[in-house]
This record gives C-alpha cells, structure tokens and sequence, in this order.
C-alpha cells in the first residue's frame, strides 16, 4: 500500500472518479511551534513575491525559497494550460522541462482534485513516473504535492517539493507548503496577467507599425488622367488587410501618358494577407521600372509567390492599363472578378469575369488579353473586392451584384466621388451596420462627359 496522505478531498474533474481516497485520508492536525528562521523566511517570500518581476524569475524565487522553507532537496512548478488541460513547466531546479495532461501522474491527480498529496515512498507509488529520474541521474524518494489556486478559484498549477531532508514531508512541512502555494499562487497568477498583456501591447504596437507601412504605400493624391475621374477607397476588416489598389502612371510620365490601373486582394485578411499584397505590389512596381513588359511580369510575379506563399494562400489582381488617347482599358483579370463596365449610352451593367487564374495558385499563367474595354463619355469601370459583395445582413443575405449595378445605374450622373461614398453608406445600411467581415476596397473610373 502507498504510504501517501491527501490532506483535501475537492474534485475538479468528475471524469476521475476519487477511488479509495477516504481510505487514505490522513487527518490534518495544527503544526507545531515554528522556529523563528522559518516564521522570517515566510515573511520574506511573502515581501519578494509582491515585487514585480518576470515569471521565470517568480517561478524560481520561489523553488529556491519553498526549499528553503520545507526543507527540501529540489522542486518543480506546473503551471495549467487550461485550454490544453495540461501541465507543463517553465521552471524546474535540476530537472527537464515538461508537459503532460491532468489526467497523468501524482500532479495531474493533485491538479484535478486539487488536493494536497503526500508521497513517503514515491517508487511504491503507482501513480509515480520514474523516467525523470532515469533521465537525469536523481533519485525521488519522497515528495510533497501542492494545488496552486488563485483568485476566484481559479487553478493556476502544481508546486512540487522533493526529498526531504528530515526522510519525509510531516504536517509541519506541508502546511509551510500550503502556506507559501497559497502566496505563490496569486503572485503567478498576477504574473501570468501581465505577461499577457505585455504581449498583447506588443502585437498592438507590431500592428500599427505594420498598419502604417501597409497605409503609407497607398496612393495619398491619384495621378490626372485628362477626360477621367478616378475614386478609390481602402477599409481593412482588421488593423491590416489583404487588399490594396494603385495607380501607376506609365510611359513618359505625362499626363496624357496611359495609366496602369491596380487592384489586388489576398486570401484571408489580416497580417498574413497583409504581407503577401505588399509583397506583391513591390514586385509590380520593380518590374515596372525595369520597363518589364505586363505579361512577362505578371508570369514573374506569379512564380515568385508560389515559391513565397503557403499553398492556402493566392492574390487575385485586376491589372488595367487606361489610355486616355484611345479611351481602351486593356486589362489582365488574375482571379479578380467581377469587373463591371457601366454604359452610360445604353443604360446597362456589362460584367465580366476573370480573365485567368489568381497569382500565387498554378504554375502555369495563361496572360492572354481579355477582349478591350471601351470607354464611351459618361461610361464607368466598376472595381470592388469581394467584400462589397460579400457583406451580409442579419439574415446572412449577401450585399451582390444586382444591388451595385442598380445604385451605379442610379447615380450614374453624379461625380465619381459621390458615386462611391454613397455605395459606402448603402452598403453598411443593408448590413445594419453590422460589424465588417472583410477587407472593403474600390477603384471607380468614370469617362467625364
């Protein structure tokens, strides 16, 4: 029979059943008259511990103090992984780094029934695991297990004291123990709290660098194109996105010269998108001042990120060059659609698909030349990622295509600017203002009358 007393009889886990627990209950009794040297070496860790510092550092103040307290040879710290149901150490003096679930071994049983668990003779015990001791040399004889629980009873891990130097944890040691887990409890729960947030200002910070880069590249003034009128609009759903526009002016750089005309969207939003739409665009302009020729850049482009990108991950790109002397837009459609020409003389919405595949997805590009858009006065080229026609209602009921066309049929007489601000409205007011899903970009191009 193990010679081991548990001390608390509180179940956390009803899936393990407490087995012949009462059997081996060993009534608590009040400990005996401390020497002063251990009433100051628990004042001093309770001073220590409400200093602040990182949780490496609390982790071993307080080893190296319960050793001194409880006399004991070495110990460890579990701390809980609740979404894991796991424990695992950050710290541990003369031992290797763990973690393993709850439902394993002397400190998982200690976690679940959060019960102080006194081991006299650790290799008669089932429940011990002598592979650390085989890994590193030592040799566990006895040990005494504590349940670290916080504020609002929460369990925070499982400090553990081994060999003591008497040849056994008697009741004066374990309520030294229970005293300083109930100390060190709260100070690594206050610990862990900062550490999070800690991290969480750091990513807030990363993100805003991060945002800002992303906002600087997008265009502050657009270039004049004579005869056209030309809008765009940027949200991110997150503090970064996946899409981004331009408008790159080619040729001699003179303001008749023709235009290249950008919108691009990564899969997902966020950092992730964020990164891949940036890297894409730096390409683009690298090309561009390299005088590469559109098709062959584009098959450049599309080899460089199926090397980059993960294969989840794509850009779809509506690459169209505007020239203002013949009125065409000839255009290269990776996946981005669908694309929507207004003729104004007829009245009517002309949409159309992509033209090939997204960047980033095959190896093989087909960068044949859509079929010329014609840009007669009053027409406009309608270009929205996915979000505008993505966003949903309550119901769960998508913004679409006909309702875009029908609000451009609607304003088709007004400035382009307007045009635009107003789908921005229209939309959230569809959505109920519902929060936004994803990334909302435009580009509107509309042939002055």
């Amino acid at each position: 029979m193990r010679a081991r007393s548990i001390l608390q009889e509180r179940s956390l886990d009803r899936d393990f059943p407490l087995g012949d627990t009462p059997a081996r209950m060993r009534a608590p009794r009040l400990p005996s008259l401390f020497p002063p040297s251990a009433l100051l070496a628990i004042l001093d860790v309770s001073r220590k511990l409400a200093a602040p510092c990182d949780l490496t550092e609390l982790l071993e103040l307080i080893l190296e103090k319960g050793c001194e307290v409880i006399s004991a040879d070495r110990g460890a710290i579990y701390l809980y992984d609740a979404a894991k149901r796991e424990l695992y150490s950050r710290v541990a003096t003369g031992s290797t780094t763990l973690r393993f679930g709850i439902d394993k071994g002397i400190a998982g049983q200690c976690a679940r029934r959060r019960e102080t668990i006194v081991v006299d003779d650790c290799y008669a015990d089932p429940l011990f695991n002598p592979e650390i001791d085989r890994q590193t040399g030592y040799r566990t004889m006895c040990m005494i297990t504590v349940p670290l629980v916080g504020l609002d009873d929460t369990l925070v891990g499982v400090l553990q004291m081994l060999n003591a130097a008497s040849g056994r944890f008697g009741p004066d040691e374990r309520y030294l123990a229970e005293l300083l887990a109930a100390q060190a409890a709260v100070a690594i729960q206050r610990t862990l709290l900062l550490e999070e947030r800690l991290v969480m200002l750091k990513l807030q910070r990363d993100l805003a660098i991060a945002r800002d880069i992303q906002q600087n590249v997008l265009l502050r003034k657009l270039p004049h194109c004579p005869g056209y009128s030309i809008s765009v609009f940027n949200q991110p759903a997150d503090d970064t996105g996946g899409d981004i526009y331009d408008v790159i002016r080619l040729q001699d750089h003179a303001e008749s010269s023709p235009l290249l005309l950008v919108l691009a969207d990564a899969a997902g939003h966020g950092i992730g998108s964020a990164l891949s739409v940036t890297e894409f665009r730096a390409m683009l302009h690298i090309g561009l001042k390299l005088s590469v020729e559109l098709e062959t850049l584009m098959v450049q482009i599309n080899q460089q990120l199926i090397e980059d990108l993960p294969d989840n991950r794509f850009i779809t790109a509506f690459l169209g060059v505007l020239d203002p002397a013949t009125h065409l837009i000839t255009y290269h459609a990776a996946g981005q659609g669908p694309l929507l020409h207004y003729r104004a003389a007829q009245g009517d919405a002309v949409w159309c698909d992509a033209s090939t595949t997204p960047l980033g997805m095959f190896r093989e590009l087909e960068v044949e030349v859509a079929p010329p858009i014609r840009m007669e006065p009053g027409d406009m080229l309608v270009l929205l990622t996915d979000g505008f026609y993505e966003y949903q209602d309550p119901a769960g009921e998508f913004y679409g295509k006909e309702r875009v066309s029908e609000l451009i049929h609607r304003l088709r007489d007004r400035p382009v600017s307007e045009i635009l601000a107003t789908l921005l409205v229209e939309v959230r007011e569809f959505a109920h203002y519902t929060a936004q899903s994803d990334d909302l970009t435009a580009l509107l191009v509309k042939r002055d009358a």
